[in-house]
């Protein structure tokens, strides 16, 4: 009978856990500080002058400021944000779009660069074809515009890296999980490019070009073989890290591709390749620290 023995990776795991100071893992009744010098942030309470976790979550501390960010949460937008959404609704003169936040966002018809990159009013007609630019089930990428007074998110499509979405995986992880970064578009050296959206939502795609980029057109040429496997492994990859509880970026994304390779794609879905794979991951970026 065979038997898988993992407690060499479960130690390693361990192991950068105790060592990663400024972000690690906390649980509600946590001590995170007893000097009394730091603010208070959200996910956290104070009694005694000792600060104390109030969530489940990732230390985050910016200053003096300390919060605790929950690994499982719904998205809350920030202005400038990088989404992914899909359509659910046309309505008069703009989309209903889901982004993985409380409520759905909004994408106006003034808020999108028409076909051909025209530059004027939005008329009757361009409102009758609102359905031929995107329709319900469409994937976007976009970019928070802004933040009305109920919650809800106000999106813009009018650069021309977002758009409408073509050919390509989806996968979605927790929004916490998603590192900040100036620029959430990457062409990965493995040959695929992905989108790391700020809501959570990540989209995974074949590399071809810079023809491709943003609008309303979709390139729906076959795609082959050894870029569906490229896109599969890189999927599988996301996978491992987020199963982990390991942020994502591009350096990230593509320790845990070079960790990967020795595994089969289909093997990168056992929990002991996944957590093996992260834990290589994780070395690396403190190694980089």
């Amino acid at each position: 009978m065979a038997v898988d023995i993992s407690l060499a990776i479960e130690k390693r795991i361990q192991k950068v856990q105790d060592e990663a100071e400024p972000n690690y893992l906390v649980a509600p009744g946590d001590v995170i500080t007893r000097d009394s010098g730091y603010m208070r942030g959200h996910g956290t309470y104070s009694a005694d002058d000792i600060l104390y976790a109030s969530v489940a979550g990732v230390v985050e501390r910016v200053n003096k400021l300390i919060s605790v960010t929950p690994l499982k949460t719904r998205y809350n937008g920030e202005i400038g944000d990088v989404v992914v959404g899909r359509i659910v609704e046309v309505q008069q003169k703009r989309w209903r779009v889901e982004t993985n936040s409380r409520l759905d966002s909004i994408l106006a018809l003034s808020s999108v660069n028409l076909p051909g990159g025209e530059l004027r009013r939005r008329g009757a007609e361009d409102e009758l074809s609102m359905r031929k630019y995107l329709q319900e089930g469409d994937l976007i990428s976009a970019e928070v515009q802004n933040i009305y007074h109920d919650g809800s998110l106000s999106l813009h499509t009018r650069s021309l890296k977002y758009g409408k979405l073509g050919q390509g995986c989806l996968l979605k992880v927790s929004p916490s999980l998603i590192k900040r970064r100036k620029t959430h578009f990457h062409q990965l050296p493995c040959g695929a490019s992905i989108i790391l959206g700020n809501n959570g939502f990540v989209w995974i795609y074949p590399t071809r070009g810079e023809d491709e980029a943003g609008g309303f057109t979709q390139n729906l040429e076959i795609v082959a073989e050894s870029e569906r496997e490229i896109i599969a492994r890189l999927r599988n990859v996301v996978l491992c890290l987020s199963a982990n509880c390991t942020l994502l970026w591009d350096t990230s994304i593509i320790y845990a591709w070079e960790a990967s390779t020795k595994y089969s794609i289909k093997e990168l879905l056992s929990p002991d390749c996944m957590r093996d794979v992260a834990n290589l991951t994780q070395q690396r970026l403190q190694m980089d620290n």
